[in-house]
């Protein structure tokens, strides 16, 4: 079952190879994957939230989220399971991205902007489309990339969603009744 689902893995990650790369696609992939860079773009978001007080509870659960997603998946799940990146199984693919020092699976930049994702389309719903489509981007651009395997991916969407859902309900249930009374 398992070598079922690596060859399906590399199936799918060579089929983009081979099909989709293109000059003006290779500059938006490599432009996202650097806003998804340590979370960059979530980060300054989330910051940029925290300056008004209106929106700045969306500020402080977005950060939870993307504190959260970072200790479970950069901090636990990549050092539990250690799997290599494409690169280094396929090290004569041409990469247009610098190598990364750290291991594949999941996907840090998928399960950050997944987290940070789902948190800002429970508020911010008249951005969702917009904030959807660049978390969905940041994560295409890894496979694009050569960077990670399609079920890094996956596994990155829903560890994203599950530590947004965490979060969401830890600050709406516990901290948010704390911080009124």
């Amino acid at each position: 079952m398992l070598t079922y689902f690596n060859n399906l893995d590399q199936t799918i990650l060579f089929f983009i190879q081979t099909n989709f790369h293109i000059p003006i696609l290779n500059k938006v992939m490599i432009l996202s994957t650097v806003a998804g860079n340590m979370g960059f773009i979530w980060i300054l978001s989330s910051l940029l939230l925290l300056i008004n007080k209106k929106t700045r509870y969306i500020g402080m659960v977005t950060l939870g989220a993307l504190i959260l997603s970072t200790i479970m998946g950069e901090g636990i799940l990549k050092h539990i399971i250690q799997r290599p990146r494409p690169y280094v199984d396929f090290p004569s693919i041409h990469l247009l991205a610098g190598k990364s020092t750290t291991y594949s699976f999941p996907s840090g930049h998928t399960t950050t902007s997944f987290a940070a994702a789902y948190v800002l389309t429970k508020y911010l719903k008249k951005f969702s489309l917009i904030i959807w489509i660049v978390a969905i981007t940041i994560a295409f651009s890894r496979v694009y990339l050569f960077m990670h395997y399609p079920s890094d991916i996956i596994a990155g969407i829903v560890l994203g969603l599950i530590c947004g859902k965490v979060i969401l309900y830890v600050y709406e249930h516990k901290i948010k009744n704390k911080l009124m009374m």
